[in-house]
């Protein structure tokens, strides 16, 4: 960074099924975030095939980092570093990005920094940009809860890149969780985003679901809750309109108490009182109610992540 300048740097995201790019200053505004999303291609599957990813990552990655520097009229020239996921993430959509990202900086001249997925999540509190992002980051050291397709964590953020983690799944995530229930139960793909509308409808009772592991230790475990929402339904059979939003509700109820029950737990024992909430199951509605809810109630801050920067994105990377 040139002494006294905000310099630009451009950033690369293409661990799953979004190819993304964005330009992003040195003091962490956002000036582009473009996104090029994969779910045509992967709702008939329901779900991410590996290879059509991978694929799809080659065709649109150029357009899209062309769009996030045409969106914030910012040259090739003008870039000081360019910033991509290393991981974690399908190596073969990773490969693409970092190609990419390796080949710009090479070209021009400037540094390429290696960013970690999960970390990119947990310092996405952290971005400034002109619809209101940034007025709620944590001053110091924070507790995170990073959860979403492929991972559900906890861990401390002691400073920029530097995160101790203190809990993790050991075996399914919660954004997994979501999106296969809801294939179970035929909705569309991604799941998640459905058994939240539905949800909406239903009673969180309706049905008696497992809490796996809630008392036990910071760790996650989300594999026997798939297997006791598919031997309900199976049992079930057909479902009328409001028995599906009942189940919706109770599945949702189930992973949120869960994760709640651990992201307090996590606090009390850190000794924190500020708690982040990233990754694409934060958009999930009510588990920002609940966890605002209850961290009121237990003297814990919570700062919720805005939406746009809580689903793949590259902005987060930057």
């Amino acid at each position: 960074q040139r002494r006294g300048c905000v310099g630009r740097l451009l950033a690369i995201e293409s661990s799953c099924d979004e190819t993304a790019a964005a330009v992003v200053t040195t003091d962490s505004v956002v000036l582009s975030n473009a996104i090029h999303s994969q779910v045509p291609i992967h709702a008939q599957y329901g779900g991410v095939v590996p290879e059509l990813a991978s694929r799809s990552h080659l065709t649109a990655i150029r357009p899209i980092i062309e769009q996030a520097l045409a969106d914030s009229n910012t040259a090739l020239s003008e870039l000081e570093a360019i910033a991509v996921t290393t991981g974690p993430g399908l190596s073969g959509c990773l490969l693409v990005g970092l190609q990419a990202a390796k080949g710009l900086a090479w070209s021009l001249g400037v540094p390429l920094v290696p960013v970690d997925h999960i970390q990119a999540h947990v310092h996405a509190i952290h971005l400034r940009d002109d619809r209101g992002a940034g007025g709620d980051a944590p001053p110091g050291v924070y507790l995170a809860l990073a959860v979403s397709g492929g991972h559900t964590s906890l861990c401390v953020v002691e400073g920029p890149g530097e995160t101790r983690t203190i809990g993790q799944t050991i075996d399914d995530a919660a954004g997994e969780a979501f999106d296969k229930v809801a294939k179970m139960m035929g909705l569309p793909y991604p799941g998640g985003v459905h058994i939240d509308r539905l949800a909406k409808e239903g009673r969180r009772d309706a049905f008696t679901l497992p809490r796996p592991m809630i008392r036990r230790g910071l760790d996650f475990s989300f594999s026997g809750l798939k297997t006791a929402a598919r031997n309900q339904l199976e049992a079930i059979g057909e479902m009328g309109e409001q028995q599906t939003a009942d189940f919706a509700a109770s599945v949702q109820e189930a992973i949120v108490d869960v994760l709640v029950h651990k992201a307090l737990e996590a606090c009390r024992v850190e000794g924190q009182r500020e708690l982040v909430v990233a990754g694409g199951v934060a958009c999930n509605s009510r588990l920002r109610a609940v966890i605002s809810e209850r961290g009121a109630k237990a003297g814990v801050r919570v700062h919720l992540t805005p939406a746009r920067y809580c689903t793949d994105n590259a902005a987060m990377i930057g």
